[in-house]
């Protein structure tokens, strides 16, 4: 029995682990609101060292619609302004030598839609993570009763186990794009 609990705790992990990836990839998409979660996938060159933005910078929302990021040293503010510009965020940042303000615009519709399309894509892909654990999850606990360490009705249990941890998680992935679907869409 602990093998059962040791391999079902495990499978629980590595589908949790697929649902945080994709909450994060989710958070970086843009929603036609400022949010400083949209610049985390950002790394500006300070020092010779590919840096994540937020570790070269301060970086605030004031309003809706304008980033701002204050770096620690102006001499980054080409640097940071050239990051978020080269980016596939479409964004266009300006600098008065000290900030770097960086408006966000409202999505069009049709770049709305292409920001769901990308959320389904990104959640169809943890699906399919999630799967492939439950696949793993199965083949250990078959391997299991197949050595005869478990019996009949423990493997049939693990296995209903697994398959209800299997659809809980595709379930809070469907939540979580419906949500985020909802927020692109919004107006």
């Amino acid at each position: 029995m602990p093998m059962i609990a040791e391999i079902k705790r495990e499978t629980e992990r590595r589908m949790r682990a697929s649902l945080d990836a994709l909450k994060t990839e989710l958070r970086h998409m843009r929603t036609g609101r400022a949010s400083v979660g949209i610049l985390e996938g950002i790394l500006v060159e300070y020092y010779g060292t590919m840096t994540p933005l937020n570790q070269v910078a301060n970086l605030s929302t004031p309003d809706a619609t304008l980033i701002l990021a204050v770096p620690w040293e102006p001499s980054l503010c080409p640097v940071i302004e050239k990051a978020i510009r080269t980016s596939d965020l479409g964004l266009n940042p300006s600098s008065d030598g000290k900030v770097v303000r960086i408006p966000v615009p409202q999505p069009t519709e049709e770049r709305r839609k292409e920001i769901v399309k990308k959320a389904h894509a990104f959640a169809e892909h943890a699906k399919v993570e999630i799967r492939h654990h439950r696949h793993e999850g199965n083949d250990a606990i078959k391997k299991e009763a197949k050595a005869s360490a478990i019996s009949a009705d423990d493997e049939k249990r693990a296995l209903d186990d697994i398959q209800k941890l299997t659809d809980k998680n595709v379930g809070e992935v469907d939540s979580v794009l419906k949500t985020k679907e909802a927020e692109v869409l919004a107006r």
